[in-house]
């Protein structure tokens, strides 16, 4: 059974929110904290706070507050970002690029290792510290290097062609960034995070509009 089984959704992600203002704490060299004074920083309430915490231990000490330093460190190890689980990107367009040379993985829990693309113009291709291969090589490389997450930067048609070989050649979580919804049919036996850009830009148009009308 998963460690955190019982622990909501919700509560989950909320807590990389968490990790990255008690990184910015630390980085100003702030000690302890408040949950009502962390509360003010992060837009939560102090109630809420303390609660997804006990969900974990709580690590809070009452009269005192958190020690930073302790609770992002802790909140780290909830997340998995001492892991550096191996993984590899597919889709060497704009997106995936962009990603590769963007996103610090290492701080987040990942170590990518290696980019392909079913472009052979691309093949070659350097980007930062990868040289794009061929998808052709996909295959061979799995069973060699054992990665256990994939990047899915590639259309909707290519990620439901390529997810299931995926899973057979040991892949275990997608951060998938293609147009087809992963967790419907692969919610059971793999990890899917599935990150719509043109849903959160349709909730930002919303809540513009809520906004203009006040």
């Amino acid at each position: 059974m998963a460690k955190y089984a019982g622990v909501s959704t919700s509560v989950i992600r909320r807590l990389p929110r968490y990790y990255r203002f008690l990184g910015d704490l630390l980085d100003r060299g702030v000690e302890r904290i408040s949950s009502r004074e962390f509360a003010d920083i992060t837009g939560l309430t102090a109630s809420q706070i303390r609660q997804d915490l006990n969900c974990f231990g709580g690590f809070g000490q009452q009269g005192y507050g958190y020690n930073v330093e302790t609770l992002h460190a802790e909140i780290g190890k909830i997340l998995g970002v001492d892991k550096l689980r191996p993984s590899i990107l597919i889709g060497a367009g704009n997106l995936g690029i962009a990603i590769a040379n963007h996103i610090i993985f290492e701080k987040r829990g990942f170590r990518l290792d290696a980019i392909f693309d079913s472009d052979r113009g691309k093949t070659g291709l350097k980007v930062r510290d990868w040289i794009v291969m061929h998808t052709d090589t996909l295959e061979s490389y799995c069973h060699e290097h054992k990665p256990l997450i994939a990047l899915l930067c590639i259309p909707r048609q290519a990620a439901m062609e390529s997810v299931d070989c995926l899973i057979e050649y040991g892949i275990r979580g997608f951060w998938n960034f293609s147009h087809y919804d992963l967790s419907v049919r692969y919610k059971d036996k793999v990890a899917v995070e599935n990150v719509h850009l043109g849903d959160s830009l349709m909730t930002l148009s919303f809540n513009v509009g809520e906004v203009l009308d006040d």
